[in-house]
């Protein structure tokens, strides 16, 4: 690896580290990257998986004071993250690379008509609550948590566009500030991904040099991360995430 691809990787880091915390889908800047240094498809994911951890964790701990009060729900939404993230590792490498590439716009897409609609849809779901006295459920329900479980799955197999999905999904589910969303999504793809990249440890080939540089840009875009999005209004966030969320499916299907 040359002095300028090494510093192609940091910077990539350094990019997926900020929009991961802020939005999701970082890989959609290391994984071209990597593949336009010369390193083959699954060998660029295994390396960015590993790479992004203290990126997610970094991102997580910028954020650790939206999750006060969530402790439950964080627990609960970690445990499908987990088992998620083990199953879409094990797919990886069982799967060929293009099993997702078809349905990965299709759920990208879906996720932003969610975040558009969050608001008109979380405005009737406080109506009919109010309408039939029950109350709202801290945790989401099954329905959230199964679907935090997929979108796992999904995130352990390939990961763009998994923040996205998460937001989108607890975005309708629960009647929750988006900041305090976020956090818990930056929660869930630290777990995704430190599971994934651990059972890739033992089972995959991935490369040190773009692991260490990859995770000292994304710990640093992390902090960036956390900073920039704290400051954003649900309305700012909402748009970023349709914005970022459109690039992303438009690099999916070139």
């Amino acid at each position: 690896m040359t002095l300028w691809e090494m510093l192609a990787v940091f910077g990539a880091g350094v990019g997926a580290g900020t929009v991961n915390t802020v939005v999701g889908s970082g890989t959609l800047i290391t994984f071209p990257v990597l593949l336009g240094i010369g390193m083959s498809p699954l060998t660029a994911t295994v390396s960015n998986a590993l790479g992004l951890i203290p990126g997610s964790a970094s991102g997580a701990i910028g954020y650790r004071k939206h999750l006060a009060g969530q402790r439950r729900r964080v627990l609960k939404a970690c445990a499908g993250a987990l088992a998620g993230g083990l199953v879409g590792a094990s797919l990886l490498l069982a799967l060929p690379a293009s099993a997702f590439e078809k349905i990965v716009p299709a759920l990208v897409g879906l996720a932003l008509v969610l975040v558009v609609l969050q608001p008109t849809i979380s405005k009737s779901v406080r109506r009919h609550r109010e309408t039939t006295g029950r109350p709202a459920r801290h945790d989401g329900g099954p329905l959230l948590f199964t679907g935090l479980t997929f979108a796992s799955v999904y995130g352990g197999y390939f990961a763009a566009g998994q923040g996205i999905i998460y937001m989108s999904l607890m975005g309708v589910a629960l009647d929750e500030d988006v900041q305090r969303v976020n956090a818990v999504k930056n929660v869930l793809v630290a777990v995704v991904n430190t599971v994934a990249a651990c059972y890739f440890l033992f089972v995959a080939h991935f490369d040190w040099t773009t692991v260490v540089l990859l995770a000292t840009g994304s710990a640093l875009g992390g902090q960036v991360g956390a900073r920039i999005g704290r400051r954003l209004s649900p309305l700012v966030m909402r748009g970023l995430i349709v914005a970022i969320g459109v690039l992303a499916i438009i690099q999916l299907l070139r």
